[in-house]
């Protein structure tokens, strides 16, 4: 799911503005999940705590920009993967927010994820791209993201912090499409409905599948959505990593994975 939606993204980009893609996919993934969340009943969605619920939004927020953006100048594979640097990031978030004990295990799988991370951003600087750093924001951000929701977990059921989720986000990034003078025609519309619809089935099959497994079990498979990209990138855009990249790509999958299983920080932002 996530890997249609990058690639759908990728396909509009080139003639949509990223505040307008990120917009509507906040838009319409809210208005999908908002019958759910009414049917559940409005009482659910009192909070004490709504500068957590800001903070959860707007890093998510954040994340999303940068991964949007970064799909318009970079490989798909190299920015999805980029993005899903969240458990190198995660533990010393939680260090810091949550005052949880780094491993070393964990140490070493961070380090050995950021070595995979300096080939991805292509160690000679010959090809280098800002956009590949912005696409490794999108993962620092998410992983902000994933942390405020570790502290939101304790009190708040997950329909209200999906909730304050979309509709923050929603009304955030409506903002600066309002300075935008030309809105895209129906045939794009119809896509950014897609983008919305498949990162919104993304998200409820993680949720679902962490539901029914942990983090450890689960979490690896996470990093499907980088095979799939490339698939998708190979077959539409004819876009085949080199060898450091490569070779980047597989030492950050095995990293995350080592990661995934030292701390209960998953997922992604978008």
């Amino acid at each position: 799911m996530f890997a249609i939606m990058g690639g759908l993204i990728k396909l509009v980009s080139v003639d949509t503005p990223t505040e307008l893609i990120v917009f509507f996919r906040n838009f319409f993934g809210f208005l999908l999940i908002l019958p759910f969340i009414l049917k559940r009943g409005l009482r659910h969605l009192a909070t004490e705590i709504p500068r957590w619920h800001l903070a959860r939004a707007l890093f998510g927020l954040a994340a999303m920009y940068s991964f949007f953006y970064s799909i318009n100048h970079i490989p798909l594979a190299e920015s999805v993967l980029l993005s899903y640097t969240t458990p190198l990031f995660a533990p010393f978030l939680a260090y810091l927010i949550l005052k949880e004990a780094i491993s070393v295990r964990l140490i070493f799988a961070v380090i050995l994820g950021f070595v995979g991370v300096v080939f991805l951003l292509n160690p000679d600087f010959r090809a280098f791209s800002w956009a590949s750093l912005v696409a490794l924001s999108s993962g620092l951000f998410a992983s902000a993201a994933m942390t405020s929701i570790r502290k939101m977990s304790t009190s708040e059921p997950a329909i209200r912090i999906v909730f304050y989720y979309g509709f923050i986000c929603t009304a955030v990034s409506a903002v600066p499409v309002l300075l935008i003078e030309q809105w895209p025609g129906v045939n794009i519309l119809m896509t950014l409905l897609a983008v919305g619809a498949f990162a919104t089935l993304g998200q409820y099959c993680l949720t679902k599948a962490y539901s029914m497994a942990n983090v450890a079990q689960v979490g690896p498979f996470v990093y499907s959505t980088v095979v799939f990209a490339s698939i998708i990138a190979w077959l539409f855009w004819q876009e085949i990593p080199s060898l450091f990249t490569g070779f980047g790509i597989f030492l950050v999958i095995i990293a995350g994975t080592l990661a995934l299983r030292q701390t209960p920080v998953a997922g992604n932002g978008q």
